[in-house]
């Protein structure tokens, strides 16, 4: 099975290549079809891209329209949402067609790890993947992948400006169909974390996820998850 990765970004020229050669590593000569999507009009993050081979797109900001512009682009049966801050496990692209090679699953994600040796750190990345494998909702820094006709038979991601990834999950939930947590973890990076505060972060997140459960637009939402109302 072909795989398309779909990396949402934006004011990401200073980290953008690391991820792509990580993402060359992992994939261990596996071939894949990589779409970079930026949300800055100007293309600051994609015109610092050294790979030329590479599909770029400008997108309006908003990692939900972002995505959806880079999956209607792209060719592969599967298709890899990757956060521009987040590493995939090594061969991740091949664990991905395994898994999805039983028809049972439309599609999944990873575990969760944070790219810091703090204690702190690396309970909140073992109480994630705990409480998402449990709710079977992962969240987009976990790597998501889901068959491409599946996406399109959903709609895409909800062109909400938050919990895009969560309203995904209960779309697929209410189809009665199945996704798999894979053990290995993605490594995300930590920056958002220690920028607004470890304590808040958890606090903040925690009640926005509820909240939204419960009924709450993520509209409202937003404001109170961007400290300066930004969308990514």
């Amino acid at each position: 099975m072909s795989i398309s990765v779909v990396i949402p970004v934006l004011h990401e020229a200073e980290h953008i290549n690391d991820i792509l050669t990580s993402l060359q590593v992992i994939s261990n000569g596996r071939p894949y079809e990589t779409i970079v999507v930026d949300g800055d009009p100007a293309g600051g993050t994609i015109r610092h891209i050294k790979d030329s081979r590479l599909v770029t797109l400008i997108a309006q900001k908003g990692r939900a329209r972002q995505m959806n512009a880079g999956a209607a682009r792209a060719t592969g049966e599967i298709l890899l949402f990757l956060h521009a801050d987040t590493l995939l496990p090594v061969d991740a692209l091949a664990k991905i067609e395994k898994a999805l090679s039983d028809e049972s699953y439309v599609g999944g994600a990873f575990n969760l790890d944070i790219q810091n040796n703090r204690w702190i750190f690396q309970i909140i990345g073992r109480c994630a993947s705990w409480k998402h494998r449990l709710t079977r909702v992962p969240y987009g820094d976990q790597a998501i992948f889901i068959r491409r006709r599946i996406f399109k038979t959903l709609g895409g991601y909800p062109e909400i400006p938050l919990m895009e990834d969560v309203e995904l999950m209960k779309r697929i939930k209410r189809k009665g169909w199945r996704i798999i947590i894979l053990p290995d973890a993605v490594k995300t990076s930590s920056r958002k974390w220690e920028k607004d505060g470890v304590i808040y972060t958890i606090f903040r997140n925690w009640t926005l996820q509820v909240l939204y459960l419960l009924g709450m637009p993520a509209g409202r939402l937003v404001r109170y998850y961007y400290k300066e109302c930004q969308e990514q």
